[in-house]
């Protein structure tokens, strides 16, 4: 095992998913992913975690960094995996640590989603 392993994720789990929603109908499939990503989002502790990531120095966030939001390392690394699999971050294992950083091509694609209803 290397120092820089990264963990496994799921390939479509972390490509954007959905075209703006005012451009057409989502399928059955696009809907569900993109469901899972705001559901994900959904929960304020996951949310929190996101963020700490997102605004983290240099876009990435050792998760010994971000671990006090008030629940226990556990509960984090559960909560982190279920953003990982809504393909908002991605980790990679350096050492006895892990890293986290927000995946950008899935929130762009998520922005761009929604975008169209900021105009």
């Amino acid at each position: 095992m290397s120092n820089a392993e990264t963990l496994p994720l799921v390939e479509s789990d972390v490509e954007p998913c959905c075209p703006p929603l005012t451009e057409r109908p989502l399928s059955a499939e696009e809907a569900v992913r993109t469901a899972a990503m705001f559901k994900a989002l959904g929960d304020p502790i996951r949310l929190r975690l996101f963020s700490l990531v997102a605004s983290h120095e240099g876009g990435e966030a050792c998760v010994c960094d971000i671990s006090d939001v008030g629940v226990s390392q556990p509960t984090v690394s559960h909560h982190l995996k279920k953003l990982r699999e809504a393909g908002l971050l991605t980790s990679e294992r350096r050492g006895t640590w892990v890293y986290y950083r927000v995946a950008p091509s899935v929130v762009a694609a998520m922005g761009k989603m929604l975008g169209q209803f900021a105009a």
